[in-house]
């Protein structure tokens, strides 16, 4: 249980439209886990007009030392656009990253290419810290195809490579591979396991009955070969379907957050908690506020300082 942390920062961007693609910012009220509202009047924090003009699902990590962030982001416009198979098979190849020492000035973009020529898309971009690596692990998803002219058929998997500066990439690796779409991860660490989510970005068939839901797996390292599986079709019942999972402690106890973001014109994201981590059993929260059209980011603890830095730059 985090004593450092009073607030939480919640990084997302909105539903397509002519300024949703970008970065926006909802600070929760206080120390409040599940009571979020737009910074900057609802308008973007940051914007990009890099690589396809457009940024979704922003992850923040915070340095093992404290001292800076990396925000990474997926380059992609889906606005006044219809065709998925274009925007899957010849999309960017890059991310775009943002660096900063104090959550509020945050320099320029850059965009940074990530995943090999075979790759048609690179989707949902986070970033973990991995002491076994000395290095950050960061992973996206990616449909790979035979050749760099991403002819046939293909599926998404989860790529990553590490970095020690989000400048100078290793070779990017698959590393998640199940045979069919898997989209959208996230990680978590507790007490020397790593807790895994992701989409089954599958069709729901009689066959496939978890279909377009999340799933989750466990294990102790990061480049474990075999994930244990923990639970699947996370949230079904209170949510027709769901993807773009993000997860994150509470400050004050024992309790874990996971969003899924529900995709229908109705409602975006829908939060779910659970006091036991490794049980993988979620229930729906009852009583939360999130801010207008909440697509697709991150949840990050923040300290009381940087709550208020927040605040005054874009209340």
């Amino acid at each position: 249980m985090s004593t450092e942390y009073s607030g939480y920062l919640y990084a997302h961007f909105k539903r397509e439209d002519f300024d949703g693609e970008q970065i926006h910012f909802a600070l929760s009220e206080g120390n409040d886990p599940l009571h979020f509202d737009d910074l900057n009047g609802g308008a973007p924090v940051l914007r990009s007009a890099l690589g396809e003009g457009g940024v979704r699902d922003p992850h923040i990590v915070r340095s093992p030392e404290g001292d800076r962030f990396f925000m990474v982001a997926t380059d992609l416009r889906v606005f006044q656009r219809t065709d998925w198979d274009v925007m899957q098979r010849h999309g960017s190849r890059s991310i775009v990253v943002w660096e900063s020492a104090d959550l509020v000035d945050w320099g320029e973009p850059r965009l940074v290419e990530v995943a090999p020529p075979e790759a048609g898309n690179t989707w949902a971009p986070e970033s973990v810290w991995d002491p076994e690596q000395d290095a950050y692990l960061v992973h996206w998803s990616s449909t790979l195809y035979g050749t760099a002219a991403r002819e046939g058929e293909s599926y998404n998997r989860i790529m990553c490579a590490t970095t020690r500066d989000f400048r100078e990439f290793s070779e990017p690796r698959v590393w998640i591979d199940r045979g069919w779409h898997t989209i959208d991860a996230t990680v978590i660490a507790h007490e020397g396991l790593h807790y895994r989510f992701l989409k089954d970005e599958r069709s729901r068939t009689s066959g496939v009955p978890h279909g377009k839901t999340i799933f989750s797996e466990t294990a102790a390292s990061l480049t474990a070969a075999e994930w244990t599986p923990l639970a699947e079709g996370i949230g079904l019942g209170p949510i027709i379907r769901g993807e773009g999972p993000l997860v994150y402690r509470s400050n004050t106890e024992d309790k874990w957050y996971l969003w899924i973001d529900e995709f229908t014109p109705e409602r975006r994201y829908v939060p779910f908690e659970t006091t036991d981590l490794a049980g993988g059993e979620w229930q729906p929260c009852t009583d939360f506020r999130l801010p207008p059209d909440p697509c697709h980011g991150v949840v990050l603890p923040v300290t009381a300082e940087e709550h208020a830095r927040l605040k005054a730059a874009w209340a």
